[in-house]
């Protein structure tokens, strides 16, 4: 009797440090791996937050988040600034981890695109697999838009990382709407590790009737993070004024909101507001709403292309992040968004955006969502095609 093959097994490094999209596309692309039959362990250095990742290890290091929107300060679980020593301990649960589970394949979420605040731990983590008897697949595994650089050199430091660790370079876009050489610059230099595998997409949202959640609300959000307050405050205000003032109109405060700012928010909900935290099943209030209002993060976004529903999209801008805008206009000259821009947003502007979303059509955009299933096959050629 022939012995079933042993379960490829992925180490999949994830760290979210202000917003959780990061971990969230991870948690999306795990549950597809291990449905189709991958072992996964997900190794997580943000705060815990709770997500479904399909029946993969979760791993949590000892966490770190960042504290401004420049990712310029890092602090622990009790908001102590990190130091030498709390880098040594995570570098070396990092490595352990890595030597108790020999993986198959190696994937790192955005770095070296990103991330470089954790090459104390990651550096030492790929110098062990490219040095094992058997090396891994070595992968990065990235969003559509890179953020921009500003510092000299930066962009080398990224390519040389590439070149000297990374076998394949998973791109979660669709070149057809942005491809990667318009936010990194040497693109060329590493196109035989490129592979696009299309958009990630959460499709668990179920489409119901009229007693379905969010059936005809108004879902505003601002994704799962620390920012979108004050987005979240301008849509409660705006709410008066727009021709779905009598629908009700239910507010997301992110996981990671402090306890006081989710009361301050909660207090200045009017009448007809709901003001909740974030929900495991966001998808299907996506799936049956009247509209939504949202930041323009990569899963938020492509989530409501998969739900074709109508929308304005308000992008995030702060601190050094350019990727929100760069898509959302990308989407806006197709037709498929209604958006306004964050700077100088009144609650008279986005009701005027919101009119025009409700009187036009439902979203509706031809972009490839399937880059979970194409990253499954793409990494079962690559594991076939290994000697």
């Amino acid at each position: 009797m022939t012995e079933p093959a042993e379960r490829p097994k992925i180490l999949f490094y994830v760290q979210h440090l202000l917003g959780i999209g990061h971990l969230r596309r991870t948690a999306t692309l795990s549950r597809t791996l291990v449905q189709a039959g991958f072992d996964v362990t997900v190794v997580s250095g943000g705060h815990k937050i709770g997500v479904d990742l399909g029946g993969a290890r979760l791993v949590q290091l000892p966490a770190t988040r960042a504290t401004d929107l420049y990712f310029k300060q890092l602090v622990d679980e009790e908001g102590n600034d990190i130091d030498d020593g709390w880098r040594e301990n995570r570098a070396r649960l990092l490595l352990q981890t890595w030597q108790d589970l020999q993986p198959d394949v190696l994937i790192t979420e955005l770095f070296p695109f990103g991330r470089r605040q954790m090459r104390f731990e990651l550096l030492p983590l790929l110098d062990a697999a490219k040095a094992a008897a058997r090396p891994p697949l070595i992968i990065s595994s990235v969003r559509d838009i890179l953020v921009a650089q500003t510092k000299p050199g930066r962009n080398d430091e990224m390519l040389g990382l590439v070149e000297r660790y990374f076998d394949h370079v998973l791109v979660h876009g669709d070149p057809d709407l942005i491809s990667l050489d318009r936010t990194f610059p040497h693109t060329e230099r590493i196109r035989d590790r490129i592979a696009y595998t299309g958009y990630v997409v959460d499709q668990s949202g179920v489409k119901g009737g009229d007693d379905a959640p969010g059936a005809g609300e108004v879902i505003v959000s601002s994704g799962g993070g620390a920012v979108g307050e004050t987005l979240l405050k301008t849509a409660m205000a705006a709410r008066h004024l727009t021709a779905a003032r009598d629908r009700v109109w239910r507010v997301m405060v992110g996981t990671t909101v402090d306890q006081a700012t989710f009361d301050d928010i909660a207090g200045q909900a009017p009448e007809g507001v709901i003001v909740e935290r974030a929900r495991p099943d966001f998808t299907t209030l996506l799936m049956n709403c009247a509209l939504s209002i949202s930041q323009g993060g990569y899963n938020t976004v492509m989530e409501i292309l998969h739900a074709e529903c109508r929308s304005v999209i308000v992008p995030y801008a702060g601190g050094l992040e350019t990727e929100q805008t760069l898509r959302a206009e990308l989407l806006a000259a197709k037709g498929v968004l209604h958006v306004a821009d964050e700077t100088g947003l009144t609650p008279e502007i986005l009701a005027a955006r919101v009119d025009e979303a409700l009187q036009g059509p439902p979203t509706s955009a031809r972009i490839d969502v399937g880059g979970a299933a194409r990253t499954v096959d793409l990494l079962n050629h690559w594991l076939d095609k290994r000697p």
